[in-house]
């Protein structure tokens, strides 16, 4: 069940990040990939600074803020 949750949990994030950064989405899978990739990314970005997040909200918003951080260094690379 934990990963039925991950997976959830990733396509919204994914799916907020590229509204956020005023993107049209990417679709099921794009939003998933972006959203999980953003989970990592935004976990190790907690970690560092020292934040803590907890329950699903929390999670929400860490994959969020990883996804919007990830595509905001994905269009500057480009």
């Amino acid at each position: 069940m934990h990963w039925f949750w991950f997976l959830i949990i990733g396509v919204v994030a994914g799916w907020l990040a590229g509204k956020i950064t005023r993107g049209r989405g990417f679709g099921l899978v794009g939003d998933l990939a972006v959203g999980i990739l953003g989970a990592l990314v935004g976990g190790f970005i907690f970690r560092l600074i020292g934040v803590v997040s907890f329950g699903l909200i929390g999670s929400l918003v860490t994959a969020t803020v990883g996804a919007v951080v990830l595509l905001w260094l994905i269009r500057r690379l480009r």
